[in-house]
């Protein structure tokens, strides 16, 4: 459940197969190569297999690098840990940490989705629209593994090395973090899960198509408007954590990696993709 809300699943968080363009783009300074994937983490039937320039980029790889290993994300020993740092101890609930109003929009918006919030008072407000957010998307038919674990298992299935940047705690940590300033994020993920079915039918189109712009403007442009706390925890520091280990692949020649990560990390001013232009290398949409 780590990639589940809209804004948040596109970066923490698509129309026709015969588009030439993607969200796969080629790395190059000199010699050394790697491929660059933007990623949803979620996504409905219809939209697997992902666009064939991934495989495309797959294939001409030997090495394989996620966020973090997608595997241990679905298994139990991440979704202990993750419930328990996103539950409140005895005696203590989420009332107790929202405004009256903010937590009388919270329990309205349940009571209008059939979800009494009344089962979710001892889940910390991350959990809960985490939570909302999963079973607004089920209702749209989002159910199917990430564009992640599609290249994980194929990846363990062929026996292609993987790697990732970051750790299971890391990942629980920023999901445990992302509600600081509760209120705020609280009524920012409301109207996300209210904008959620134009808004993820969009997301899943500039995807597909490598619409860096467009993702900007759906998902990073608002994030960092009216989040912007998240936004520099969530993207800016992250990528600025990833650009040395993207760069230090770049100076291996002899191994060409493709480097998967969610899409909203690619987008924008603060995206992986302008740093990497800004440090002069060649960057070229497959």
């Amino acid at each position: 459940m780590k990639h589940i809300t809209i804004s948040f699943m596109i970066f923490l968080l698509m129309a026709s197969w015969a588009l030439a363009e993607t969200s796969v783009w080629k790395i190059q300074k000199g010699s050394s190569i790697i491929y660059l994937g933007g990623t949803i983490h979620i996504l409905r039937r219809s939209d697997l297999p992902p666009p064939p320039e991934f495989k495309k980029a797959y294939d001409a790889s030997n090495l394989v690098v996620f966020e973090t290993d997608p595997n241990k994300l679905q298994g139990f020993g991440f979704q202990e840990k993750l419930m328990s740092e996103l539950t409140y101890p005895d005696g203590d609930s989420i009332d107790k940490h929202l405004s009256p109003k903010a937590y009388a929009e919270l329990s309205e918006f349940c009571k209008a989705k059939g979800i009494p919030l009344e089962f979710m008072k001892q889940y910390k407000p991350s959990m809960v629209v985490i939570f909302l957010t999963f079973m607004e998307l089920m209702k749209l038919g989002f159910d199917q593994q990430g564009v992640d674990l599609y290249f994980h298992q194929m990846a363990l299935n062929d026996g292609k090395p993987v790697e990732s940047f970051e750790t299971l705690d890391e990942q629980i940590g920023f999901l445990a973090s992302m509600a600081d300033g509760s209120d705020g994020f609280v009524a920012y993920s409301l109207g996300d899960i209210e904008d959620m079915k134009w808004k993820i039918e969009a997301l899943v189109d500039a995807w597909r198509k490598g619409d860096a712009d467009k993702l900007n403007e759906l998902a990073i442009s608002e994030l960092k408007t009216k989040q912007p706390k998240n936004y520099k925890k969530l993207i800016v520091d992250r990528n600025l954590q990833w650009l040395p280990k993207i760069e230090a692949y770049l100076k291996t020649p002899q191994t060409t990696e493709f480097v998967l990560v969610g899409a909203g990390h690619l987008a924008g001013s603060d995206g992986i993709l302008e740093y990497l232009k800004k440090r002069g290398y060649r960057v070229d949409k497959l």
